[in-house]
């Protein structure tokens, strides 16, 4: 089990107020290293512009890596390129790219990126809803095109559905997304009518759907879909924002529903995948929910290595 992270990630700094603040990063990083000391932990390096343009245009490249900015500046009403946004969105692509490697070169089975900014909303043209550049994707992409994989899985439980994420991979048939989220709720996509080519699927709840709810949908259908797919390789778009205590939806998740879908999907890793696990951070922005929540997903994501 290895942890990716960079200090560069803490740099990017959307101004006062906003909720993709640099302290998140800083929760879950001290959360982790207070719980787990023996977990290794190793910096992650920049992705490349050939790792990158596998999912996102040139002009959203030059946008965010070669505009000048010495002070934020809005690329819509939520996202921010600020002076230390390009490297931190280097390093937070390079993480996922970093983790595939060490996955299917046998080094570590299993690995969480600790990164900010988060990715899920980019699309292969923008930059949205707090995300620079799709780092799950990135690392996709490069699972498949890299090490010549035909079956990878991204899972999403962000409560915020990753449009970017399924409208990079919605023709591509090597890849399945399956989210669950909230709806109605920003970005207003991941309908279940919205399937791709049949490697698309949406499970959207309602506000105040809990526990019982969330762990039905999974438990019944997209656990059941994942494990059909028979994925070589699973990836996990870890967000915790539908905890009850988040102030930006309303789920209201309890800590251990992320604990026991991170389990159900261990055990799905293991019958498909010989194990291989990358999870990179999404959303979640009460800090002492992230933090929480982060603790028992790495906890959960160690099953089986001890």
């Amino acid at each position: 089990m290895r942890i990716y992270s960079h200090p560069a990630c803490t740099r990017h700094d959307p101004g006062p107020g906003h909720a993709e603040r640099p302290l998140r990063l800083v929760a879950v990083t001290e959360g982790l290293r207070e719980h787990f000391s023996d977990i290794d932990w190793e910096e992650a390096p920049r992705a490349s512009r050939g790792q990158l343009l596998r999912v996102h245009d040139d002009a959203l490249l030059a946008l965010v890596l070669d505009t000048p900015v010495d002070g934020p500046m809005a690329l819509d009403p939520d996202t921010v390129l600020a002076p230390g946004s390009s490297e931190a969105a280097l390093r937070a692509a390079g993480a996922g790219v970093a983790a595939v490697d060490a996955v299917m070169h046998g080094e570590i089975k299993r690995a969480f990126c600790a990164v900010r900014p988060p990715g899920h909303h980019a699309t292969p043209s923008a930059a949205m809803g707090f995300c620079l550049f799709n780092n799950i994707a990135v690392a996709a992409a490069h699972a498949c095109d890299k090490h010549g994989l035909s079956r990878v899985a991204v899972v999403d439980f962000d409560v915020h559905h990753g449009n970017g994420t399924q409208a990079i991979f919605d023709t591509d048939p090597r890849v399945m997304y399956l989210s669950s989220h909230q709806m109605p709720l920003y970005p207003d996509t991941g309908y279940a009518n919205e399937r791709g080519v049949g490697n698309i699927v949406n499970a959207p709840l309602p506000p105040d759907s809990g526990s019982d709810v969330f762990r039905r949908v999974w438990q019944d259908q997209l656990l059941p879909t994942l494990d059909s797919f028979r994925p070589q390789l699973l990836f996990i778009s870890a967000g915790f924002d539908a905890h009850k205590r988040d102030p930006l939806a309303q789920i209201q998740l309890e800590t251990d529903d992320y604990a026991w879908l991170t389990h159900q999907l261990m055990a799905i890793a293991l019958r498909h995948a010989n194990g291989r696990v990358v999870s990179m951070l999404e959303g979640g922005y009460d800090l002492a929910a992230l933090r929480e929540c982060s603790v028992a997903h790495v906890a959960a994501l160690r099953e089986g290595l001890d």
